[in-house]
């Protein structure tokens, strides 16, 4: 635990405090959840300040002041450049107002979160087939065009959208248990179990607005990321019936995702709809099969699974963690190299879930 600490704060947390604001939804609003949860965790004073910050511009700049939602990303002045609502960034945004709040007692970031939630309630859910839409205009007009990034394909709904916002809800309802957010994370925690979870334990990535399922990749670092938060969310409802029906589906997930480790324990990323490998190690494949496993461990009593994960530690430590500039490379290719084409800081790379594998194993051997 001591080790990960320092990675935590000398690798991981000292290298964005030094990293000027970039732009884009994600980024924000994972910095600022995890600058709280670190915060809630150390005690150390920069890192509210850096919440603040953060949170501040957030509020100020990614609201929509007129339809509400957050824009998927503005300007060095603050305009929108782009004003899209991606579900996927409301939910990082109440995930990280929520924690804000968690750690501050801050109840406009609170009335934030309250506000982004119902938003979604009224114009992303989709109310005859379930789930939630995957991205609207600026004023929640249908768009045409609505993944996520390069990576993912246009679909109407998305596994990844889902999850995310299940976290988000989750984290919601722990400072604000409001009943119809119970029922909406109940909603989600069900989706999860029944539509998105395939039958062989994976998670299915894309659907059409019915929850036909397109085809994608095996994504072993969402199975095994899923495995646990899966079972957090279900913990937050405080519900003893929700967490027995829920642990089956956590534990299948975890095994799913765990398909995906290589003998020098680290995991690959996906298995492509081809058939072949992508073998690159991303870091945030990593940072969750330690998570995911370490839940295995303590939730579901596998005994291995502490192995499995100090043994993704292990190489983390020894492949990942950048000791001389600070942070970790975004991947480990196939040779063994790291990856230095992509950044260590951006649009999508933010200190989510390296710092919150950190937080998990504090949290989990206090």
């Amino acid at each position: 635990m001591k080790e990960t600490a320092e990675v935590l704060e000398q690798n991981i947390l000292d290298y964005w405090l030094e990293v000027e604001t970039l732009p884009g939804v994600i980024l924000n609003a994972r910095v600022i959840w995890a600058f709280s949860a670190a915060y809630a965790a150390l005690h150390r004073p920069e890192y509210l300040r850096t919440a603040e910050r953060v949170k501040d511009a957030f509020m100020a700049h990614y609201i929509d002041p007129v339809n509400g939602g957050v824009y998927w990303e503005v300007d060095g002045e603050g305009k929108p450049l782009d004003d899209k609502k991606q579900l996927y960034a409301q939910g990082f945004a109440i995930y990280g107002l929520s924690e804000y709040h968690k750690v501050t007692g801050d109840l406009k970031a609170l009335a934030a979160a309250a506000a982004l939630f119902q938003m979604v309630e009224d114009h992303f859910a989709d109310r005859e087939s379930g789930g939630y839409i995957e991205a609207l205009a600026r004023d929640f007009s249908p768009l045409e065009d609505m993944s996520l990034s390069a990576h993912d394909i246009n679909a109407d709904k998305t596994m990844n959208s889902h999850l995310h916002l299940m976290e988000a809800y989750a984290n919601l309802y722990r400072v604000w248990p409001d009943p119809s957010l119970k029922q909406a994370l109940l909603h989600l925690i069900d989706l999860t179990c029944t539509r998105i979870m395939a039958p062989d334990g994976h998670l299915q990535l894309y659907f059409r607005k019915d929850w036909s399922v397109l085809p994608g990749a095996v994504s072993y670092g969402h199975d095994i990321e899923t495995s646990w938060l899966l079972l957090e969310s279900a913990f937050a409802t405080h519900d003893l019936d929700v967490v027995s029906r829920v642990r089956p589906y956590a534990l299948a997930l975890g095994r799913a995702g765990n398909e995906g480790l290589m003998p020098d324990g680290s995991m690959r990323y996906e298995l492509l709809t081809d058939g072949t490998f992508d073998d690159s190690r991303q870091w945030w494949v990593q940072a969750e099969t330690v998570v995911g496993n370490l839940w295995l461990w303590k939730f579901h009593g596998d005994m291995a699974a502490a192995d499995r994960a100090l043994a993704c530690w292990d190489y983390i430590r020894d492949n990942l963690v950048d000791r001389e500039g600070g942070e970790w490379y975004w991947a480990i290719l196939p040779d063994g190299t790291p990856d230095l084409s992509q950044p260590k800081a951006g649009f999508w790379k933010c200190p989510y879930h390296n710092s919150r594998m950190c937080l998990e194993i504090m949290k989990l051997f206090e």
